[in-house]
């Protein structure tokens, strides 16, 4: 089953996972506007498509109880800027996760409390759409830099001189030691 381009995207989410159904598609990079907001492409270039899957699980666990797992799966070319040059540089973001969906916002905290499951109150209807876009902001690296950046970074030689080879720097307190003679005096 193919998204639609430009409308939300909100699932039933009980019988999209209780049928096992899937979905996949791509939207425009913009669309997903607090992602484009935090990106910094070269001028006249267009963010990338974010390509996304989601895929409802249904798993049985004890008579009729059933559990309802929703897979995500996103990835898209990311513009960024370099926090050691400051230059932009594309990165991939991509995301694989699983979500447990449980019946009940209390029943949610407890449980994601004990598991290291990503686990949500089911709601009677989901914005897949932002779900993506969350995992994706979640995603970005805390501080984004290239690997190795391109030039290399320029060094101010005027925020400190190196001192004459033949010359002592002078000790940090030696000033204060001559106020303290002084006044001894």
């Amino acid at each position: 089953m193919k998204a639609q381009q430009h409308d939300p995207l909100r699932l039933d989410v009980a019988a999209f996972v209780a049928a096992g159904a899937g979905l996949r598609g791509d939207w425009p990079g913009a669309d997903l506007t607090r992602l484009a907001e935090l990106q910094t492409p070269p001028q006249d270039m267009a963010l990338a498509q974010v390509v996304w899957q989601a895929d409802g699980q249904p798993v049985p666990v004890t008579g009729s109880e059933t559990e309802l797992w929703l897979s995500l799966k996103a990835s898209v070319r990311a513009w960024l800027t370099c926090q050691r040059c400051l230059q932009p540089f594309e990165q991939t973001l991509d995301v694989q996760c699983r979500l447990r969906f449980v019946r009940g916002e209390s029943q949610a905290e407890a449980l994601d409390a004990e598991l290291e499951e990503d686990v949500l109150a089911l709601a009677r209807s989901l914005n897949l759409r932002d779900l993506i876009e969350d995992e994706l902001l979640l995603a970005l690296p805390l501080v984004p830099r290239h690997e190795t950046c391109p030039q290399p970074l320029p060094v101010r030689t005027d925020v400190l001189p190196d001192p004459a080879p033949d010359e002592q720097p002078a000790h940090p307190f030696a000033a204060l030691q001559a106020l303290k003679r002084r006044s001894a005096d």
